[in-house]
């Protein structure tokens, strides 16, 4: 039993490195065929990493990266597949930023509304395609996929001036007003003006022990990892399958609605065109690589964060920071090329042990026999 528990945690672990060591070798291929040098943009990487303040804003985007990533893996979990994270973040972020810059609360109770508000409408707009998976089959693959396109043409249309938004003057930015300082949430601040980190940043740690709790120590985690490893077997065994896709899509929803909660809350306080997007897509990679393991997201959403924002100094030294966009991208495929190499081996190193443990239980009867 130990050793295959050991075996497994090696597979574990085998699939997210094989993927990070082939892209790092492909994205130096990719630096050598331009005519540059291959390990000097690590080098600045690292440098960079070194300061105070770039570690801050690394934390602080791993925290949103964190939340989007949850918000995926309870998807996966449930073999869904929610790729309309990033517009249920979104228009989850600009509703939040509409109500609370259009009221006045005491401190906790203006934070509660804000993050209640970008909780329901994350939920409400994932909901739309878990509602049609269970009700008329459609894939919530399709259906999320237009569902970012509509909530990126309701955000448009909702900042106009003319709407709900409002254009500062003097700028072309337009936004949607700025949220008191009562519904400010309390960061952690850092030494020698390095920064601050976001106070919803340890929000999203907690919401990583709460979906490991849920998942591995529930009723309910059993019930969604069981639907999502066969639908049908599930409903023999009495669960409610079209239950479980609906709530897991509303969950997801919501977690998704919480990824934009760091930047408003800890740094914008408003919700304007120059808000972060793509947040979505990025949380699938971080998925993707840790696995849908909280703490393998974690340091996924880490690693991704370093890339972002240790590759702003690249430019100064002559090299394009699109390198780290480069890597991001070999990761992706190099996660979904080493899976599949490392399952097949595990498949195969299973037959092995299971062909070793037969002809060992075949060779104990024999000498019994010969016993007798």
């Amino acid at each position: 039993m130990k050793k295959f528990d050991k075996d497994r945690l090696i597979l574990g672990f085998a699939g997210p490195v094989l993927a990070l060591v082939v892209a790092l070798a492909l994205t130096t291929v990719v630096l050598l065929a331009s005519g540059q040098n291959p390990f000097e943009p690590y080098r600045i990487m690292f440098d960079s990493a070194s300061y105070a303040d770039v570690q801050v804003l690394i934390i602080n985007q791993a925290g949103t990266y964190y939340l989007a990533a949850l918000a995926v893996a309870v998807g996966f979990r449930m073999n869904l597949f929610n790729i309309g994270v990033d517009g249920q973040y979104r228009l989850a972020a600009m509703m939040a930023a509409l109500v609370g810059a259009s009221v006045e609360l005491p401190g906790p109770l203006h934070i509660a509304l804000i993050v209640i508000v970008a909780m329901f409408v994350g939920a409400f707009w994932s909901g739309i395609a878990g509602f049609l998976k269970t009700t008329r089959g459609v894939s919530e693959v399709v259906s999320t996929i237009m569902l970012n396109s509509i909530a990126t043409a309701l955000v448009a249309w909702m900042i106009l001036p003319k709407n709900f938004g409002e254009q500062p003057a003097g700028s072309n930015n337009l936004t949607t007003g700025e949220i008191p300082e009562s519904g400010w949430f309390p960061g952690l601040p850092m030494a020698d003006g390095a920064g601050e980190i976001y106070g919803f940043t340890f929000v999203a740690a907690g919401c990583g022990v709460l979906y490991w709790f849920a998942l591995n120590r529930t009723r309910f985690g059993f019930d969604l990892r069981a639907t999502g490893a066969s639908e049908s077997a599930a409903q023999a065994s009495g669960v409610d399958a079209k239950k479980m896709v609906l709530t897991s899509m509303l969950i997801s929803g919501a977690v998704a609605g919480l990824a934009g909660m760091p930047t408003l809350l800890g740094d914008t306080h408003t919700y304007s065109l120059d808000f972060p997007t793509g947040i979505g897509f990025t949380g699938i990679t971080i998925a993707l690589l840790g696995r849908n393991n909280p703490l393998g997201i974690a340091l996924s959403a880490l690693l991704i964060a370093f890339l972002d924002k240790s590759s702003a100094s690249l430019d100064q030294y002559g090299y394009e920071k699109e390198i780290a966009t480069i890597m991001q991208g070999l990761i992706v495929i190099s996660v979904v090329v080493s899976y599949e190499l490392v399952r097949r081996y595990g498949i195969r190193r299973q037959q092995q042990k299971v062909g070793e443990e037969l002809a060992a239980g075949h060779a104990l009867t024999t000498e019994k026999e010969a016993a007798l």
